[in-house]
């Protein structure tokens, strides 16, 4: 019987999970004909199909579905041992901030591998949409990092992406087109919020806040809905949304910016490190003068 190396199974997941092989080689730093390479490896030693190539990506076979689960499964074991043996001196408490449009999506494979590679740290996250108030919390000491989103141009942390916010709809509902203008958005002391209610008054559009929610879910779900009009980073567009280019007043940029307490823990700065060196947090640009 023949081992399938821990390596190529690596390769299977990130693409199973992004079914874009450009995506993936740029999450393992990697070129595509390297992944394609260990993908087609992967298949002759398991002797089955695993994906199907096409114009617009790919997609698992029955063969790759049953593989994606056992290889997760397996790596996840594989972290855990050599996180306990490699990472054993290094724990302690990590208090996390982020916001859920981080904490559900980009977020989750980093902290999946920070708490199987380091298994003697206590990892807390804490979500909330006001970005201001969890920097706020790092700077008095009860948080230890935090991950937000600030406004293009704001001063403190370590920039890592440079955004956008963009108008968004269903691309079932016309719901841009109504008056006064529904909107979808999070609770008071939301960035998304404050921009949208600024460049709209300067504008002069009349509208109403026909929908609010404490999560990112929500608020998309009202959208698809067409109860409103939301507010969210154009690197975030899902699936069912479009955004909407003509009509409404353009909206601010935004950083995404990692800040870190002053005395922080071993696993703490791991966990910074981690967030760092991730290629979706290292598109910042300065900007032009």
């Amino acid at each position: 019987m023949r081992d399938l190396p821990i390596v190529l199974l690596r390769t299977f997941v990130v693409v199973a999970e992004t079914l874009n092989l450009t995506t993936a080689a740029q999450r393992l730093h990697r070129a595509p004909s390297t992944i394609s390479m260990q993908l087609t490896r992967l298949e002759a030693l398991v002797a089955a199909e695993l994906l199907q190539r096409g114009q617009y990506g790919v997609r698992l076979t029955p063969a790759g579905e049953q593989l994606k689960s056992c290889a997760q499964q397996l790596l996840n074991l594989h972290d855990r041992i050599l996180g306990s043996f490699q990472h054993a001196d290094v724990g302690g408490q990590v208090r996390f901030g982020t916001h859920d449009q981080y904490a559900t999506r980009s977020l989750v494979p980093l902290l999946e591998s920070f708490v199987l590679s380091y298994p003697e740290a206590s990892l807390e996250v804490i979500c909330d949409h006001r970005p201001h108030h969890l920097a706020t919390l790092v700077a008095e000491g009860k948080l230890d990092l935090a991950l937000v989103e600030m406004p293009a141009f704001s001063d403190g942390g370590q920039r890592l992406f440079r955004d956008q916010l963009v108008w968004v709809c269903s691309e079932t509902h016309s719901t841009h087109e109504r008056d006064p203008l529904p909107l979808a958005v999070f609770a008071e002391g939301c960035y998304h919020r404050d921009s949208a209610h600024r460049v709209l008054s300067d504008a002069q559009i009349p509208y109403r806040v026909a929908f609010t929610s404490q999560s990112r879910a929500g608020v998309l779900a009202a959208v698809r809905a067409g109860i409103g009009v939301g507010i969210i980073p154009r690197s975030t567009l899902e699936p069912g949304l479009q955004v909407i280019e003509e009509g409404l007043p353009p909206l601010p940029g935004t950083n995404i910016t990692l800040f870190v307490a002053d005395q922080v823990n071993e696993a703490t700065q791991r966990l910074a490190q981690t967030i760092q060196a991730s290629p979706q947090y290292r598109g910042y640009e300065q900007p032009p003068l």
